[in-house]
């Protein structure tokens, strides 16, 4: 014990020499800097060892003082919105949409993409990462309860000082608009992200944003706005250097306190995050206990020694391990670190065994920014083996993109993300799908193909071939098995043991709904992909004469096929109501054949591609070569009717009438209009005529020679016959024929060359059965005498004042300023 006095007493006597200098130093930087922050930060509040920011005390105090006056530095260069931008943030501002949740995913969605793209130069040059911390492609959430500022930061690709004013400052005029008008019909914020303009979700929650940015090829800039219609950008000189990437300090509302809890982000970040391809920290603060050493009083010391013995002083030499058993109590501190909050593996390595329906709901909705309560339709996950080795995921999205069949041809927008041995590559890469199954959304990741090769030699590479050639047949089998597994797919035959099961009541009606949304896609895949066109064919869906108002397969369509018929039956129009009506139709119905109705315009292309299936033809019941059964009496009609057919055939040489034929297709109407095996039926007439840039001169080559068939049962052809074979050349009987022709064309679906042609032959016609003169003609109007009347009079006068010489006009303001002044 006296060893330790003798230490402690030459330790005050070099701590009062200290003292002197220390207290000078202190004082003199007291003087240097009258604004400086008394107290130093803690090792708490700096952002920690693992690669975060920290501070000295000057920052802290520029930051504080630049944060506190909320307004755009003075030397900062100002800048306006563009004019969508503006248009866009108002609806943002003050809409009253609740969820206002989804800033935080978008934020993070957008630090995803930038680490992708760092990652993706790193491939061809590893200098573009850095060192150190720098280096580290990460994500991280810093809290700032008492300024009430929350920072979200990526180490990724960072922006120029251009590409801040560029790409926050501007948005593409067509992602305004679409989400303009999907806000004006839904009213709803949650799909922002799929427009691109996610960055201003932020200002639901923020009154002022300040994004920090350093790119390899740029100064460190701050770009800053209170969404007041304008911003400013300015060179970083108070910040501390980021290295590289971007960080977004949100000003928070005071309403949007939420928001500064950590387990509020937690959940979040849980929610939507959780399958992002980056590790996203959290500088979280928890409690621990620790042992601290009790002090004890020196009076208890001095006592001590005082009444120690010499034994005691002896074992006290002998055994240093005194120092050791200190008596010592447990203290609760708060320390701060960086909390990982995604540490879910991706989703696309592990086993389709070990992941669960919920997980592939929520990898969806991270994957396609799609933040609805609606699932996928179905999903397919998947590993390839063998020359080309990859990992896929693909979705069925329950809701058609709203722009997906506008510009198909013009647009290059694939929904696919590839990666090459977990490396994000590109979501723009339209080489692995064909674009009728561009709405499907994915993600592929390949062992086999390169990594540092430039897009264009990807393109050209084997193995791209290979990977969409077994994409593509998952993802027809994927479709095909949800269509399996809908109860109200099942035959006829088997719905019994599907009742009585009662199982997959989720899945009832799942495939109408996808082919409500798709089957268009389907349609122009059987135009497009010849290789696969009859497992397309599987998928088509229509409604027949016989479906009773539901959608039936083609498989179904033969199983129910009438013994003994060769052709699948359908027919084109413009809507099912309107084709039921249809004459084609009389006969088929009569003799119980069933017809397929088509009433999509993409139906006329497809039917030119789709020739067979399963070894049975295809046959439109509005053209020539229809067969229904064989008619005993076919022969003597022909020849009953020849004359008439001949003269008819004669009288309609100026309409371009190629022949007049016997029908073996009509019931209950006289006769009817058909078009040529192989040339464009009424239905495509009437499509092309419509085409904004059609050309009248070159559709003439392609429109399909007219026969009129008649129905020699029908009583008004029985009678026209005979007039032909009593008179030929009486004009009454050509009047009707060429009448009869007219109509025929209208209710056969062709459009007039000359309505008024026909209305004048009705009218005619009405005359006749009125037994009126046919040249009887409407009376002469009798001109009335232009007389004035009072009422005309008294406006003309009042006009005439109004419109009078101001001379007139003024002494009777005059007088009624005089009035009210008596």
């Amino acid at each position: 014990m006296r060893k330790r006095t003798i230490v402690s007493v030459l330790f005050l006597f070099s701590l009062l020499f200290l003292l002197p200098d220390q207290g000078r130093k202190l004082h003199a930087n007291a003087e240097d800097s009258s604004d400086e922050v008394t107290d130093p930060p803690k090792v708490e509040e700096k952002l920690g060892g693992h690669g975060g920011l920290s501070t000295d005390s000057d920052v802290v105090h520029r930051e504080s003082e630049s944060i506190s006056k909320k307004s755009l530095r003075s030397n900062a260069e100002k800048f306006e919105f563009q004019a969508e931008v503006s248009r866009l943030m108002d609806i943002i501002i003050n809409s009253l949409y609740s969820n206002k949740d989804i800033f935080l995913r978008e934020l993070i969605s957008n630090a995803s993409d930038a680490l992708d793209k760092i990652r993706f130069l790193a491939l061809t040059d590893k200098d573009v990462l850095g060192e150190g911390d720098t280096a580290k492609l990460e994500i991280q959430i810093k809290l700032d309860k008492a300024k009430k500022i929350l920072s979200i930061r990526d180490r990724g690709i960072g922006m120029t000082k251009e590409d801040l004013i560029k790409n926050l400052g501007t948005i593409a005029k067509s992602g305004t608009s679409a989400f303009v008008e999907k806000m004006q019909s839904s009213g709803d914020l949650n799909l922002i992200g799929q427009f691109g303009v996610g960055f201003y979700s932020a200002y639901l929650v923020a009154d002022y944003i300040e994004v920090i940015s350093k790119h390899n090829d740029d100064n460190q800039y701050v770009w800053e706005s209170k969404a007041d219609g304008k911003f400013a950008v300015s060179e970083d000189t108070w910040n501390e250097p980021l290295g590289r990437g971007t960080e977004i300090r949100l000003h928070l509302r005071d309403e949007a306190g939420e928001y500064l809890e950590e387990n509020k982000l937690k959940d979040l970040v849980k929610r939507y995050s959780e399958f992002i391809n980056f590790p996203i920290h959290l500088w979280a603060s928890k409690e621990v206990e620790t042992e601290v050493p009790v002090e004890e009083d020196e009076s208890t010391e001095e006592e001590t020694e005082t009444t120690s013995t010499e034994e005691e002083k002896e074992e006290d030499a002998e055994d240093e391990d005194s120092e050791k058993k200190q008596k010592t109590k447990k203290v609760k501190e708060t320390v701060h670190e960086w909390e990982l909050l995604n540490d879910v593996k991706a989703i696309w390595l592990r086993s389709p065994k070990e992941v669960t329906e919920e997980e592939y709901t929520k990898f969806y909705h991270s994957l396609s920014k799609d933040f609805t309560d609606e699932k996928p339709m179905a999903w397919s996950h998947f590993n390839a083996e063998g020359d080309v080795e990859f990992k896929a995921v693909l979705y069925v999205p329950p809701k058609a993109p709203h722009d997906l069949y506008e510009s198909y041809y013009n647009s290059n927008k694939a929904n696919l993300k590839l990666y090459v041995r977990r490396v994000f590559i590109s979501d723009e890469f339209d080489e692995l799908l064909p674009k009728y199954l561009s709405f499907l959304k994915g993600l592929v990741d390949s062992d086999t193909l390169p990594l540092n090769v430039s897009r264009e030699m990807l393109q050209q590479h084997s193995s791209l071939k290979t990977i969409k050639k077994k994409l593509i047949r998952k993802a027809l089998d994927m479709i095909r098995k949800l269509a399996e597994e809908d109860p109200d797919e099942v035959h006829d035959d088997d719905k019994k043991d599907v009742e009585k099961s009662g199982e997959n009541d989720e899945k009832k009606g799942q495939y109408t709904k996808f082919w409500n949304e798709f089957g268009k896609s389907i349609k122009l895949g059987i135009i497009e992909d010849a290789s696969n066109r009859n497992r397309l064919a599987k998928l088509l869906r229509f409604e027949t004469t016989k479906s009773d108002g539901k959608l039936t397969s083609l498989d179904q369509y033969i199983k129910r096929m009438k013994k003994g018929q060769k052709d699948v039956f359908y027919i084109t129009g413009s809507s099912k109501e309107q084709l039921e009506k249809s004459p084609f139709l009389e006969r088929l119905i009569k003799k119980g054949y069933e017809v397929i109705f088509f009433t999509d315009p993409v139906d006329e292309y497809l039917m030119q591609y789709l020739m067979d299936y399963e070894d049975k033809k295809f046959q439109n019941v509005s053209k020539e070569g229809l067969k229904v059964g064989k008619d005993a009496n076919v022969k003597e009609l022909k020849e009953a009717f020849k004359e008439l057919t001949k003269w008819w055939k004669e009288s309609l040489a100026s309409e371009n009438v190629d022949d007049v034929k016997i029908s073996n297709r009509l019931a209950d109407t006289p006769c009817v209009v058909v078009t040529s095996k192989f040339g464009w039926s009424a239905n495509m007439e009437r499509i092309m005529q419509s085409q904004t840039l059609s050309d009248a001169n070159k559709q003439a080559y392609m429109r399909g020679k007219r026969v009129l068939e008649i129905n020699p049962r029908h009583p008004i052809i029985k009678e026209l016959k005979d007039r032909v074979a009593s008179d030929a050349e009486d004009e009454s009987v050509k009047e009707t024929a060429q009448l009869m022709y007219q109509t025929a064309l209208i209710e056969s679906g062709f459009i007039l060359n000359d309505p008024k042609d026909f209305a004048a032959r009705i009218y005619n016609s009405v005359k006749s059965s009125l037994k009126i003169s046919p040249d009887a003609v409407a009376e002469e109007e009798v001109e009335a005498e232009e007389t004035e009347t009072s009422e005309e009079a008294t406006e003309t006068k009042s006009d005439d004042l109004a419109g009078g010489l101001n001379i007139e006009a003024e002494p009777v303001e005059e007088h009624a300023e005089t009035k009210d002044e008596l």
